[in-house]
């Protein structure tokens, strides 16, 4: 799942075009700084003073979410990595670098008014749907920076870390998104017959056993292969049967 994160180095400059889209429907009111900042504050600022506190979980795709009671042990060791000066400073610049990006695609949204799905809407919902966009990309630089900081951390790290347990991360993380069903591991009829301990075997079982084989077996061949003598049928005491001693009236 942290790779799946990385994909957003490339979802990134895709939202800024939406936002170019979605900016280009309407002219700026009389006050476009104010209006942009109004935005900012609420689509990357709000969020921002969400995620430092709660920092977003990185098993978490924001729609999809591996559950708390289905996470390995090595999964709770990389959760409590999370905590790091460098990635409360990368939130703080991905937050800051929002303002001057809207700021710029605001100015050349003009270039896109033909192209734009809001070109009948008012500028407020633009704003708001802009916003939108804004808390949504700075979900994803989060995750994308805290996925290349645990995948660049040293194998010999994870061994010295502790645990994070589930109540801790439900209070200290934010885990958006349904949680994924997780099969229960399948083990073969195979494999549960050969780990099964053999018969026991008696005594009296094995003497049957042996009486058999001995009875089944002669020096010389198979029951089977020699020839048996079978005996003649014995006749009736009366040939012409029961019947016939019987008078006819």
């Amino acid at each position: 799942m942290l790779w799946l994160q990385l994909v957003s180095l490339g979802v990134l400059p895709l939202e800024a075009l939406l936002l170019l889209l979605l900016l280009g429907g309407q002219d700026p009111g009389p006050w476009p700084g104010l209006e942009r900042l109004l935005c900012w504050m609420l689509g990357a600022l709000a969020p921002a003073l969400l995620l430092w506190q709660r920092p977003a979980d990185v098993w978490s795709l924001l729609l999809l979410q591996t559950p708390l009671r289905g996470r390995r042990p090595l999964q709770q060791r990389l959760s409590r990595l999370q905590e790091g000066v460098g990635l409360r400073l990368g939130l703080i610049l991905g937050t800051l670098l929002l303002l001057p990006l809207l700021w710029w695609i605001d100015n050349h949204a003009g270039l896109a008014h033909s192209y734009s799905p809001l070109s009948t809407s008012p500028r407020l919902v633009a704003l708001l749907l802009s916003a939108a966009v804004l808390a949504l990309m700075l979900w994803q630089w989060q995750q994308l920076l805290q996925a290349v900081w645990l995948l660049s951390r040293p194998i010999d790290t994870l061994t010295t870390v502790p645990a994070m347990t589930n109540e801790a991360m439900a209070q200290q993380r934010l885990s958006l998104g349904l949680p994924l069903l997780l099969l229960a591991s399948f083990e073969g009829e195979v494999q549960a017959s050969s780990d099964s301990p053999p018969p026991r075997t008696t005594p009296a079982a094995t003497a049957n056993e042996a009486d058999e084989e001995q009875a089944s077996w002669i020096p010389g061949g198979d029951i089977a292969d020699l020839p048996v003598a079978i005996p003649p049928e014995q006749p009736a005491a009366n040939q012409n049967g029961d019947g016939l001693d019987q008078e006819i009236r």
